[in-house]
């Protein structure tokens, strides 16, 4: 058999070559086939976000993967291209808060599990799984991996499609150079991070710090917490011990500081705020002192970090030295010498600087006791004993007197490894004083300040001998010790990067184990080298001189710690086998609480939390959250909601049922017959951090059968119509198809009401105010604009209204009425039988004696009364109406329908017994029956409107105003499904979850529409020829006692009004008056709010479409507003009292009236109210603006032609010492205050008349005010607001004094109007020389008088809060203070 090499080099027949390559090319189709429908299937874009280390959180990870990847796969890619081991992570949605990972097992697709395709991004985050980082797979277990996969998962299509039709995993978004080789997991590094509370980087630092210091931690570890003496919560010893048991012991990439910072006294405020590293250091160290006293840690602290220096003066004549011993517990070195131009290039030198003695010469010469007289002498510090534990303060911040700000030097100190102190210890410099003068100011400083800073806990034995001299020191006292005594190695760099101002703080920290040093920067912990730990000297590249700070990096060491090497008393770590035992109990402790929470994050990851509703029979809608385990079933959930919603003893449980509900738009999506038994988990599609729907526990009555409830269905409510009795029946719920037909449908609404489909009309209200007919039989649901939820009205009849168009008809009208119909609380005012004699009563003539309130009955039975009486009226009224029908024509009375039940506008032709024609019997008698406290069962709307010779028989009838009627017409454009309450028989409002949800809607544009009502004017009630502007139109308006209990109102007062809110101002104060008992222009309406807070609604030509079901309106006694009225405010100006603004009461000024005519109705009210007797020509108004004044208006100004005026206007009256001297607008009126240096006060307020805006003739004013000769005098606007307060220790050099202008209207000073206030001064006087003490005296009581004022202090940066720990647990707080 003849044989042919194949590709592989192999010899296969030649017969079987066919058969072979045509095999091949069978599969090769069937590759690029599943390439092709991959690519045609929709994908879904997964951006990763790797939030397990700090290198990897700003990478992204990219997967294109098909719709239908189940979630167990996308883990499985995730894991190969991030290198982890699968299983060892978590993946999370990554814009939600309290993500719930997805589950790692399960078998649903992407596009199941909430995953958006088509090019949309869905943002994940890869997360540590059980507080443990993510495992990398080794190049084993890779490879392993993937020789594991099968051909189709090796061909699976992962990327996106490249441009040359290929595909494979190289097209992702991710960079090629990502790579995860450089992760360092926690196991790797062995230690844990700590959590930043917010600004705590300071704190982690130094604790990391401290749990690398072997010394510190073994001691801590050896100290035993005895909990029947102290409180373990503020115990700052133990919750350190349990902060340091947990970074050793821990599985957690990071823990939290909080206990530790609990203990200290602090709050959540302490957590954002920055504080410097050594203050925490120093502060912790005194702090744990305090708390070990009288244990064998008592001492520790001294032990390990205190050392000891001499503080010495020596005289050079005669050699004589007084000295004393300080302690310290760190060195602060400077970085730069004060004045100097360049730093200290390293420690070294900045330790000698340190102490480089200075030469006390001159003035400064020291008194020598010896020589008795003043001698040159040198001071300066000498090191007796250095600390186990050396810390080295780097003082990068410091203070710059030309800026007058806080800076920080970035300059390059160097530090070494291993630092010998040996030469810093007791030097004594033998040079002659001629050559040891001193000149670096900044080490003289530096020194001589540095005691200050020192602790002065020091032993007796140690205290200041002001009589030794040197020569009789011994000589063993000052012998140095052996150099090797004194090698320090470094183990801690404490960094920080940033400013002055602020910035982060970490540490780099060499472990005493193995020798390595990590990064400690929060909850990330890392390797790091010797390279990184040159970078924190600080510096730039370059020599920039004296600027070179401003150009270097502003990451650089600010503290140094360094332990003596000294193997005698070095330490190693305690192991966890070697641990004391009540440190083991802790660790015990520690660790099952570390094991219930992880078993409590378990649960909560596998719990399904989702909103419940409920219509409860007792409480009604119910709303709640339903926590449920992913694995309770359908049967245990519902038993859960059962109790959740307090049904038991009201419902049975075989009653209840769960269903999947969207609550925005009240649609029941579906019911889960037969899956009573599945787990939730599966039912709701997984565990999610939110659902795109809601549950409702659905509740029956025994005798009822629960409805099936199918996806793609629609839910309608239907409510019946009934067209004899004008009522409106409560919706019935019927499910349907989109795609059924009209006719259908009406089958089907038949089925479920029982009218008849031949006559039935159904009306659609798609939105607010929007109803369509539906009249084509064949047109199908979704057609017509049907969605999840609907409403409908229907309505068959055998009447003859289907007859007329559809917006002509009563259908329309009813519907349109119930639309618009709002529910209105009213609180009438307070009414006594000598305030109702002293008014003119809302009487109509021709009507008994007996008005609408009697005398001293209460206001709730003359509310009654006059109910009741209008119910008489309304049965006359209809008797009237049916005789005028059946003397008339079908048309006729179809007509008088239409125009008397529900809108009546008065015409020139109309007889006054046609416009009584109003109401049906029907409403009279449910009316009739709501006063007697009788339950009408038929749930009626109810039309009550009046006629006019009900309201006012003795008003003629005039033509109707098109202002008015266009205006009522208006309506809301707000859109809703369910527009509107239906009427129960208990006379209360049906409010559905959508309709609370209009009146929501409504409530949060209310207060701009009254807003703008309030400042663009008001109309008058009346137009121009007398006529009420209310008799114009009438709308829907019924009125009842308001019967509930409400603390807030007296329900003796108040009540219920069902109201057209298309109806406007002016006709609904017209209804309200035989409530109130007064004309309508005799009381005003004010809208009141949420915060209780009341509007005036003054704009009579608009209607209430602003308001909202259960608003509350409060109606106040007092005069409304005529046309051309204006609503005014009188404020007293008073310029030399403390509060300058003073209300005094509320007038009406007129359009054309002139100023001293609103003077004289003014007056006489202002003695009435106000107890001020005024002469008429010592008083003037003037403008005003917030609180400053303004214009003074002139006798003969005319409002609205001189002076412009505006609803709610506010003005100025100004009492007068003398007679009016402003006679001319061309005069300008000026207020001076005179500053007088030498005494540091102000004088009292002047008014200077000018007749120009000349800056000589303001000068001559203030000359003769003042006596100030013209050539000495200055002068300076004020700012501000008035009285343009200021502090005297600012106004004499922050003022703009004397500016150089000829005229007062033009920059700097802009006066332009009357009311400026000028200060003026005598330029010979010189301000008061002040002491600090009396400074800062007059500061606090400047300080506490412009506050009083209101007006701005002086500006005075933040303080900083001082760092402080508590050790009785908290600091003590003001019981004042909120």
């Amino acid at each position: 058999m003849e044989m042919v090499p194949s590709e592989e080099n192999q010899f296969v027949p030649k017969e079987g070559l066919f058969w072979s390559c045509r095999q091949s090319v069978i599969d090769e189709i069937k590759r690029i086939s599943q390439i092709h429908n991959a690519a045609e299937e929709p994908r879904v874009l997964c951006i990763i976000q790797d939030t397990t280390s700090a290198k990897t959180v700003n990478e992204r990870l990219t997967l294109n993967l098909p719709a239908s990847t189940t979630l167990s796969k996308l883990y499985e890619d995730v894991a190969h291209k991030a290198g982890y081991v699968n299983g060892s992570f978590d993946l999370a949605w990554g814009n939600a808060q309290n993500m719930a990972p997805l589950e790692h097992n399960s078998e649903m697709s992407l596009s199941d599990s909430s995953f958006e395709p088509g090019g949309k991004k869905n943002f994940l985050q890869l997360t540590d799984k059980d507080g443990e980082q993510p495992q990398i797979a080794s190049d084993e277990s890779g490879t392993a991996d993937s020789s594991g996969l099968d051909d189709s998962s090796q061909e699976r299509f992962i990327g996106p499609l490249q441009r040359d039709g290929s595909a494979g995993g190289s097209g992702d978004y991710s960079s090629p150079s990502y790579s995860y080789s450089s992760i360092l997991s926690k196991s790797e590094t062995g230690y844990v991070g700590l959590v930043n509370q917010a600004m705590t980087c300071y704190l982690n630092s130094l604790l990391q710090t401290l749990f690398m210091t072997p010394e510190f931690r073994n001691a801590l570890y050896n100290w035993e917490f005895e909990e029947s003496e102290e409180d373990p919560v503020t115990s700052i010893p133990y919750q350190l011990q349990r902060l340091f048991v947990l970074l050793q012991t821990s599985k957690k990439r990071a823990i939290e500081t909080t206990d530790v910072t609990r203990s200290f006294g602090w709050d959540s405020s302490e957590a954002w705020q920055q504080h410097d590293v050594q203050e925490l250091c120093r502060v912790m160290f005194d702090a744990l002192e305090q708390k070990w006293k009288q244990t064998e840690q008592a001492d520790l602290i001294n032990q390990l970090y205190q050392g000891k220096l001499k503080d010495y003066v020596r005289c050079l004549e005669c050699g004589y030295e007084s000295w004393r011993i300080d302690t310290y517990l760190d060195i602060p070195l400077v970085i730069r010498p004060f004045g100097a131009s360049q730093a200290y290039g390293s420690v070294e030198e900045a330790l000698q600087a340190f102490i480089q003695p200075e030469t006390l010469d001159g003035p400064n010469q020291y008194f020598c006791e010896r020589c008795k007289k003043k001698c040159d002498a040198r001071k300066g510090l000498r090191f007796l004993h250095f600390p186990y534990l050396l810390t080295l303060q780097l003082k990068r911040f410091d203070f710059d007197y030309t800026t007058m700000h806080r800076i920080k030097l970035n300059d390059r100190m160097t530090f070494p490894e291993e630092l010998d102190m040996s030469p810093f210890i007791d030097v004594e410099d033998e040079k002659s004083p001629q050559t040891e003068s001193c000149t670096d100011s900044g080490a003289e400083n530096e020194g001589s300040c540095h005691s200050d800073q020192m602790s002065n806990d020091f032993s007796t034995d140690d205290c200041v001998d002001e009589g030794i001299c040197l020569d009789s020191t011994s000589s063993t006292e000052r012998a140095l010790k052996p150099k090797s005594l004194l090698t320090f190695e470094l183990f801690s760099v404490m960094v920080h990067s940033g400013s002055a101002a602020g910035g982060h703080y970490y540490a780099y920290i060499k472990s005493f184990s193995d020798g390595q040093w990590y990064s400690f920067n929060d909850q990330h912990v890392s390797k790091i080298t010797q390279d990184d730990i040159r970078k924190t000297y600080g510096g730039s590249s370059g020599s920039r001189g004296y600027y070179s700070s401003a150009f270097a990096s502003s990451t650089n060491a600010y503290m140094l710690i360094y332990r003596l090497k000294d193997p005698s008393r070095n330490s190693r770590f305690l192991s966890v086998e070697d641990f004391p035992e009540h440190i083991k109990s802790l660790v015990q402790k520690e660790k099952e609480s570390e094991e219930q929470e992880k078993r409590q994050r378990e649960i909560e990851r596998n719990t399904c939390k989702i909103k419940l509703f409920c219509v409860h029979p007792v409480k009604m809608m119910m709303e709640s959250k339903l926590e449920v385990h992913k694995d309770k079933t359908l049967r245990e959930a519902t038993e859960m909601a059962y109790k959740l919603m307090e049904l038991e003893g009201v419902v049975p449980l075989d009653c209840c049922r769960l269903v999947k509900y969207d609550e925005f738009h009240e649609y029941l999506e579906r019911s889960y017959e037969g899956e009573e038994d599945t787990p939730m988990g599966l039912l709701l599609g997984g565990v999610k951090s939110s659902y795109m729907f809601d549950l409702l526990l659905e509740t029956r009555r025994p005798d009822q059968v629960f409805q099936p409830y199918k996806p793609g269905e629609v839910m309608v409510k239907v409510h019946v119509v009934d067209l004899k009795t004008e009522t409106i029946a409560l919706p019935i719920s019927v499910r349907a198809y989109l795609n059924q037909s009209i006719t259908e449908f009406k089958q089907l609404i038949a089925q479920a009401t029982g009218l008849s489909a031949e006559t039935m009309r159904v009306v659609l209200e798609r939105c607010y105010n929007d109803l369509r007919l539906l009249y084509v039989p064949n047109k199908t649901l979704k057609a017509e604009g049907f969605f999840r939820s609907n409403k409908v009205f229907v309505e068959s009849s055998e009447l003859t209204d289907h007859q007329v168009p559809f917006t002509d008809s009563l259908l329309w009208k009813l519907l349109d009425r119930h639309g618009n119909t709002i529910r209105l609380f009213v609180l009438l005012p307070e009414q006594s039988p000598g305030t109702l004699a002293s008014r003119t009563l809302c009487q109509k003539a021709g009507e008994d004696s007996d008005g609408p309130f009697e005398g001293s009955k209460g206001n709730r039975k003359s509310v009654e009364a006059i109910l009741e009486e209008s119910t008489e009226k309304l049965k006359n009224l209809s008797l009237q109406q049916q005789q005028q029908q059946q003397g008339s024509s079908a048309s006729d009375s179809q007509k008088s329908s239409d125009t008397s039940d529900f809108e009546h506008i008065e015409s020139p032709t109309q007889e006054a017994d046609s416009n009584s024609s109003l109401c049906v019997a029907a409403d009279s008698r449910e009316l009739e029956n709501r006063i007697s406290g009788s339950s009408d069962t038929e749930n009626q709307f109810v039309c009550e409107e009046r006629s006019d010779s009900e309201v006012n028989n003795d008003r003629s009838t005039s033509s109707v105003d098109s202002d008015i009627l266009s205006s009522s017409h208006s309506s809301d454009t707000l859109c809703n499904a369910d527009s509107g309450p239906i009427q129960l028989a208990n006379g209360l409002d049906s409010h559905s979850i959508t309709s609370s949800r209009r009146s929501k809607a409504h409530e949060g544009k209310k207060e701009t529409w009254d807003t703008a009502e309030e400042d663009s004017g008001t109309d008058s009630e009346y137009d121009d020829n007398g006529k009420s502007k209310a008799e114009a139109q009438y709308l829907y308006f019924r009125a009842e006692p308001y019967s509930q209990d409400d603390a807030s109102w007296d329900t003796h007062k108040c009540l219920v009004l069902h109201v057209d809110k298309r109806i406007t101002l002016a006709a609904f104060k017209q209804n309200l008056e035989p409530y109130v008992g007064v004309p309508s222009s005799q009381f005003k309406v004010f809208r009141v709010y949420a915060n209780n807070q009341e509007f005036e609604s003054v704009r009579l030509n608009e209607t209430l479409s602003s308001f909202s079901d259960d608003n509350k309106i409060t109606i106040r006694l007092g005069r409304a507003l005529k046309k051309g009225e204006y609503r005014v405010k009188v404020f007293q100006l008073l310029v030399n009292e403390p509060e300058p603004c003073k209300f005094l009461v509320e007038t009406v000024f007129a359009k054309g009236m002139t100023v001293r005519q609103s003077k004289e109705e003014l007056l006489p009210q202002l003695k009435e109210q106000c107890k001020l007797d005024l002469g008429i020509d010592r008083v003037r108004l003037r403008k005003k603006t917030w609180k400053n004044p303004g214009t003074v208006f002139l006798d003969y100004h005319v409002y609205e032609e001189d002076i412009s005026i505006s609803s709610n206007w506010e003005v100025f009256l100004e009492v007068l010492d003398d007679s009016e001297k402003m006679k001319s607008m061309s005069q300008l009126a000026i207020l001076t205050r005179k500053w007088n240096p030498a005494t540091m006060k102000l004088g009292p307020f002047q008014e200077a008349i000018l007749e120009s805006s000349s800056v000589e003739e303001l000068k001559e004013k203030l000359s003769e005010m003042s006596g100030i000769p013209m050539e000495n005098l200055e002068f300076a606007k004020g700012r501000g607001t008035f009285p343009c307060d200021i502090s005297v220790l600012e106004i004499h050099q922050d003022l703009d004094w004397n500016p150089k202008v000829s005229t007062l209207n033009v920059w700097p000073l802009y006066i332009c109007d009357d009311g400026a206030v000028v200060f003026y001064r005598d330029s010979r006087d010189e301000p008061l020389e002040l002491s600090e003490d009396e400074r800062n005296e007059l500061m606090k009581k400047e300080s506490s008088r412009l506050l009083k004022t209101g007006h701005r202090v002086s500006y005075s940066p933040r303080k900083e809060k001082a760092l402080k720990i508590y050790l009785d647990g908290g600091p003590v707080r003001d019981p004042g203070q909120d």
